[in-house]
């Protein structure tokens, strides 16, 4: 086989984290020629993810502006990657999940005739506005793809369920795992120096809210479920990482600021972060990666949304869905903080149905005997 050349294009941190292990195989392989496309859908944040995996990108496209609306997204990622692929030339460009950068990457390579391979392929919440825009993102990359690489063997189910080729589709395990356990291997006994004084005398409450169906009255109703159960347990203290997006801080800071057992502080890196769940007795989230990284990781998890494309977490239990409804949200963390027996079963499970940490090398060998093959 002639050494092939390969993209894997980047945009946002989740991104980075979930495509560094596979960029790490290609980089170190002499069958592949491999470069990364960042489209800066996400800067600083991006920047701080690929770094730590020791990653810097051959192109960076910097589109990213204050206020950027879904059109300037989209129509800005596929003008720039395009240009890109018309001077690269490349025979594969390797996408992750479901972003706006995924989505528009895909777009482009396709209208060049250049074969896509889709990383975390097969997820399905089953309704297009939840989450918004990501379910139709994924969706719309993967009618885009000629390889898919799903995680689990629900996104498996999910891909052959919609009839795409059997041959073509992969379960891989989730990049993510691969990502979580390199960093733990490298972490040590390492942990952020403002995070030690709150230890032990307090149970950390990880905290994280981004997404688009959460801004406004949902975001509202996460913030006053977190003061509630703060005013019942005075051994808590909750750590809430604050997303950038101004509609996000707008809303956590008015509401939290003024809360002494609570910290917000700006996102944080990925080695911070990943400490800060192995450290946490519980955590809040809507976000995708973090129902696997929790699950990897063994730690209570509530969801902040009412659907979910990763039904193993609720399935293994480590997760539970309770949406924005302060009511539920309280009675789930009451549950985990009061009855033992109930926490002690959802921290001692015996597998991680994410993966085994190996996704990547699966991933690499799946696209060279593609290539052996064609």
């Amino acid at each position: 086989m002639d050494t092939k050349y390969i993209i894997c294009v980047v945009g946002t941190r989740p991104e980075a984290i979930k495509m560094a292990p596979v960029i790490k195989r290609f980089q170190l392989s002499k069958e592949f020629e491999c470069r990364v496309l960042a489209t800066g859908q996400h800067t600083d944040m991006l920047d701080q993810a690929l770094s730590h995996f020791g990653i810097l990108p051959d192109f960076n496209l910097k589109i990213m502006r204050e206020k950027q609306s879904l059109d300037y997204l989209t129509s800005s990622v596929l003008e720039g990657v395009g240009q890109v692929l018309d001077k690269e030339h490349p025979d594969m460009v390797l996408v992750h999940g479901d972003t706006t950068t995924t989505f528009a990457s895909a777009l482009a390579a396709f209208y060049r005739k250049i074969p896509v391979g889709h990383v975390e392929s097969g997820l399905r919440s089953n309704d297009p506005y939840l989450p918004f825009p990501e379910e139709l993102n994924r969706i719309l990359a993967d009618d885009l793809s000629t390889l898919f690489f799903a995680p689990t063997i629900h996104a498996h189910q999910n891909l052959i369920s919609e009839g795409r080729d059997r041959d073509k589709v992969f379960i891989t395990g989730n990049t993510v795992i691969d990502s979580l356990f390199w960093t733990l291997e490298n972490l040590g006994s390492y942990k952020p120096d403002w995070v030690a004084p709150l230890l032990p005398k307090n149970r950390i409450v990880l905290v994280t809210a981004h997404r688009r169906e959460s801004w406004g009255q949902p975001l509202n109703s996460i913030c006053k479920a977190i003061k509630i159960v703060l005013s019942q347990y005075e051994n808590l203290h909750v750590i809430f990482p604050v997303h950038k997006n101004p509609e996000v801080r707008k809303i956590v800071y008015s509401c939290l600021s003024d809360q002494k057992r609570v910290t917000l502080c700006e996102p944080l890196s990925y080695p911070d972060f990943v400490r800060l769940m192995q450290l946490s007795y519980m955590i809040l989230s809507d976000s995708g990666g973090v129902q696997e990284e929790a699950t990897a990781l063994q730690k209570p998890l509530l969801i902040l949304r009412y659907q979910s494309e990763r039904p193993e977490a609720t399935e293994q239990g480590t997760g539970v869905l309770v949406g924005t409804n302060t009511d539920l949200i309280i009675r789930e963390c009451r549950r985990l903080i009061e009855d033992r027996e109930h926490y002690k079963e959802v921290t001692n499970k015996p597998r991680n149905p994410f993966g085994d940490g190996k996704a990547a090398e699966r991933i690499e060998n799946i696209i060279r005997s593609f290539f052996h093959t064609t």
